[in-house]
């Protein structure tokens, strides 16, 4: 099985299992505890993202209060900061993997590594699965079904070759024709160090 196939069998099983209860409550349970580090990496990344896509829907509600709203906003800021983390855990999982990996001299550089592609697999996911909820929704009229049918195979068809770009860069690493790099994000906003709105009332 290659990795893509690995990331999007976890990604739909994650999905499925958020859907039990469709609830940004919803308890966790990682079937991949005891499984290989990079399976229970792809399970827990997604099931933040899972949760996410569902506290953005919330926040957009048109009735929300102005209390509740920042409350999600707030959950949703620290969900990108754990999104960000695990993405750089998954990077620093690759970069692992291929830390004898001999670069050739015309080795190239990635501008995108391979944990941030999965962050997008993952994400693309979570379109599909929605995407043919709404092609799939008796509620809604028929030209409203045809077009959410039309988008759900232009997203499978990203998801096709999302992953095959994804098993060619991380062959490519292994081959010795790319550089693996990891590219730390650096959020500040979330550092009471670094963001002047956080530290300038202690001034």
């Amino acid at each position: 099985m290659s990795t893509s196939e690995m990331c999007n069998k976890i990604f739909e099983n994650v999905i499925s299992d958020y859907h039990i209860t469709n609830h940004v409550d919803a308890k966790k349970n990682n079937p991949f505890t005891k499984a290989t580090p990079l399976e229970k990496i792809l399970y827990e990344k997604c099931w933040i993202d899972a949760v996410q896509w569902h506290l953005e829907d919330i926040i957009r509600k048109p009735d929300i209060s102005p209390e509740e709203a920042l409350k999600i906003k707030r959950r949703i800021d620290s969900s990108n900061q754990d999104r960000t983390d695990m993405v750089e855990e998954l990077d620093d999982y690759f970069f692992d993997e291929f830390s004898n990996s001999s670069p050739s001299s015309e080795a190239t550089l990635n501008t995108e590594t391979p944990a941030w592609a999965i962050d997008r697999l993952s994400i693309l996911s979570l379109k599909i699965y929605h995407m043919n909820e709404e092609a799939n929704r008796k509620s809604a009229d028929e030209n409203h079904r045809k077009n959410c049918s039309e988008k759900l195979e232009t997203l499978l068809l990203q998801r096709k070759n999302l992953s095959k770009a994804i098993d060619q860069l991380l062959s490519n690493i292994s081959k010795g024709n790319v550089v693996i790099a990891t590219y730390k994000q650096m959020k500040m906003y979330n550092d009471e160090s670094l963001n002047p709105e956080l530290y300038s009332k202690d001034d």
